[in-house]
């Protein structure tokens, strides 16, 4: 220590012997390091707890979620388990095990809470199944929700057309009250012109009858309104040319005769299509303006603003597959990963429900 003291001071008696002082050294720039500092900090305060948050982890292909009123989360896997979060915590257990037959794309889909639940405690659930000829079939049933666990199964629709693709699932309630249902082709587009098939058709059930709302549909993955009581829908390409649709009821959706931006009389285009690209198109939903839908081989949320036609992309390969998205009770937006659904590379917390403030997008 004393021998540097001693070398410090002959170096400035030195220095100042030859007339140099220290404001001659340019000082040292701290600016541009506290500047990259304060830059990388504002980069991670966009994803803070209250704008982003995992509210669970550790799922199985989590292809839908719905909402009780007590703001509970119901959860379906693929695989033919039904999941609960309360009190903001994931519940170990399966609450309820539905015998499905889950290959490729089939098994637990969809899942819709009666607007009357607080008097029926009915909740909605859209499956796969084998019958005894082993045809791969889909049906909507109606359980009754007790004590955390659903019971008391009714068969409300039966024998939708299925297959290892192109099942659809979708289950919502519409502004109306009504159950509507998306339902796919089951890899044959001709049922989808077929007004007496069940598949490739939104339906709707009204007084326990099944109406064939919209028809011409490949595999629609999402349905969702506006804010003027506008229904909207997500559906997968041929490969390419995914689709987001107004849909008008009665009408003819065009699949397979056209696809894209072609036309023909009778025949509705989509609003928005991926071109030569994939989206893969799931979960849809409505908020503030903007469609919001999850991709699962376009792994990312997409927004969609049907006024100025503007398409953004959040969240680029930083979750995997997205599939469903739903706006919750907070005005909050839910999605869920499916990296494990044999397309993806799951992480070691997947499959995840992650909330999103959608203000922060």
């Amino acid at each position: 220590m004393l021998k540097t003291l001693i070398i410090t001071s002959v170096v400035v008696l030195a220095l100042i012997g030859a007339g140099i002082t220290l404001k001659d050294f340019p000082k040292p720039s701290l600016k541009e390091p506290f500047k990259e500092i304060a830059k990388n900090t504002q980069k991670e305060e966009t994803k803070t707890p209250e704008n982003i948050i995992v509210i669970a982890k550790g799922l199985e292909v989590p292809w839908a979620l719905a909402f009780l009123p007590d703001k509970s989360i119901l959860i379906t896997e693929r695989k033919g388990t039904v999941r609960l979060i309360k009190d903001g915590v994931l519940v170990a257990n399966p609450i309820a095990k539905i015998n499905v037959k889950q290959t490729g794309e089939s098994g637990l889909h969809g899942i819709a809470i009666d607007p009357k639940f607080n008097e029926n405690f009915f909740v909605y659930l859209y499956y796969t199944y084998s019958d005894n000829g082993n045809n791969t079939l889909n049906r909507v049933s109606r359980f009754t929700y007790s004590n955390e666990t659903l019971e008391s199964e009714k068969i409300i629709v039966d024998k939708i057309p299925g297959a290892i693709f192109h099942d659809g699932g979708r289950l919502k309630f519409g502004p109306d009250g009504y159950l509507y249902i998306t339902t796919g082709d089951a890899g044959n587009p001709s049922q989808s012109q077929n007004k007496n098939s069940l598949a490739g058709k939104v339906l709707r059930i009204v007084n326990d009858k099944i109406e064939v709302y919209s028809y011409g549909h490949r595999n629609p993955q999402g349905i969702t309104w506006d804010d003027k009581g506008n229904l909207w829908e997500s559906e997968h390409g041929n490969s390419a040319t995914d689709e987001i649709n107004f849909i008008e009821q009665g009408k003819n959706y065009g699949w397979p005769t056209i696809k894209g931006d072609e036309n023909q009389t009778g025949l509705i285009s989509p609003r928005l299509h991926s071109g030569t690209n994939t989206w893969a198109p799931a979960g849809l939903a409505y908020v503030n303006g903007s469609l919001y839908f999850g991709g699962l081989r376009g792994t990312a949320l997409f927004q969609y603003n049907p006024e100025t036609k503007e398409l953004k992309e959040h969240f680029k390969n930083e979750y995997g597959r997205i599939r469903d998205v739903v706006v919750g009770p907070d005005s909050m937006l839910y999605i869920t990963t499916s990296n494990k659904d044999g397309r993806g590379k799951p992480g070691v917390d997947d499959d995840k429900i992650i909330q999103i403030n959608p203000s922060s997008l």
